[in-house]
């Protein structure tokens, strides 16, 4: 199998040849694998065979972006969002957000007209170079995008998002569902052009270490109807959804069935997102990708990331609906010796 047919094959609940695998680093983690043995030139997405392969579009106001201030150490820079972020050079934490160009409501009636789809979003030699070469190396292509809760704290602080979910649902919604049909509409451009990717990649991150950032009903106010109507798009195509959202989201997951998604990514252990609990309870209805605590792998006792991929690899790619993940991006704390072991266990105890 290569790596698209290993990926649809467990996003539909059966068992491929192996685990699919797939992972992320810091920037500041892959610079010192390269120090430590990672060839020079070489992606650790190349040097460990991961699965998948990203497009996306611009979905931005698309406002002129600018460096505003720059030390050794790190760099403030207003983003195309309008939004000004400071981000130490390493990238080794987030980013501290400084500033948001959404103050007060008119705020967003001036953005929203800059929210259309259009061929400018979309570089397109360099779509078409990258899926070409995608396509040949038997990748897992999907299509990224982000619309919901995690998207919008670019546009407006978070103490003033959370009070607009109570206080103005609507309005929230309304965002929501522009800058969704935003991302839908870039989506359908791509595979009208023929770039015909395998999933849709959505980003919205809803959760943090103890819990939801909101309540399910005020997911259902603000945030459900633009994930029905992007899920149903994709799926009116054949193409599977994957979510991402950090933090401890299991009190949203059974809404999260009922609008159609199809796998939960990256399932955060110290947030409380036990993949095996997950897959026991939920496991028949929806696909995990994750949950691998990097914790484990930087841990000095190698037995350590060895019982943790293989109590739960045990657990989670049973009948399939597996897909392995760090349970966030591996961070500069990881050697690239104990990563190397890492991928080894998982290839190990990731055999059918």
């Amino acid at each position: 199998m290569d790596s698209r047919e290993r990926v649809l094959t467990a996003l539909r609940h059966q068992e491929p040849d192996r685990v699919p695998i797939h992972d992320s680093a810091w920037a500041a983690t892959i610079d010192r694998w390269h120090n430590e043995g990672l060839p020079e030139g070489v992606s650790p997405c190349e040097y460990f065979d991961f699965a998948f392969a990203f497009l996306d579009a611009d979905t931005t106001p698309q406002f002129p972006a600018e460096v505003i201030e720059e030390t050794e150490e790190f760099v403030v820079t207003r983003l195309s969002s309008g939004a000004v972020n400071k981000d130490f050079k390493d990238h080794s934490t987030t980013p501290e957000l400084v500033d948001r160009p959404i103050k007060e409501r008119k705020d967003w009636e001036a953005i929203k007209p800059r929210l259309e789809p259009s061929e400018d979003r979309v570089d397109w030699e360099a779509a078409r170079q990258a899926y070409d070469e995608a396509r040949s190396k038997g990748k897992f292509i999907v299509y990224s995008g982000g619309y919901g809760y995690d998207i919008l704290q670019g546009y407006l602080r978070s103490e003033m998002l959370l009070m607009a979910i109570v206080e103005d649902p609507e309005w929230v919604r309304e965002m929501s569902m522009s800058l969704g049909r935003l991302v839908l509409e870039m989506g359908r451009m791509l595979l009208e052009r023929g770039i015909d990717f395998d999933a849709f990649f959505c980003l919205n991150d809803m959760g943090y270490r103890n819990g939801l950032l909101f309540s399910p009903r005020s997911y259902d106010l603000t945030q459900r109807e633009a994930d029905e109507m992007v899920y149903s798009y994709f799926h009116s195509l054949g193409k599977p959804v994957i979510l991402h959202s950090c933090g401890c989201v299991k009190e949203l997951i059974p809404t999260l069935i009922e609008v159609g998604l199809d796998c939960l990514q990256p399932l955060e252990v110290k947030a409380g997102m036990d993949v095996r609990e997950l897959k026991r309870e939920f496991g028949d209805r929806l696909a995990f990708m994750g949950g691998i605590d990097v914790r484990a792998m930087a841990d000095p006792d190698p037995s350590r990331i060895e019982e943790e991929i293989a109590s739960k690899f045990e657990v989670a790619k049973k009948g399939g609906g597996y897909i392995y993940h760090s349970d966030h991006s591996v961070p500069k704390n990881v050697s690239f010796e104990q990563y190397c072991r890492t991928i080894e266990l998982v290839r190990k105890y990731g055999q059918y």
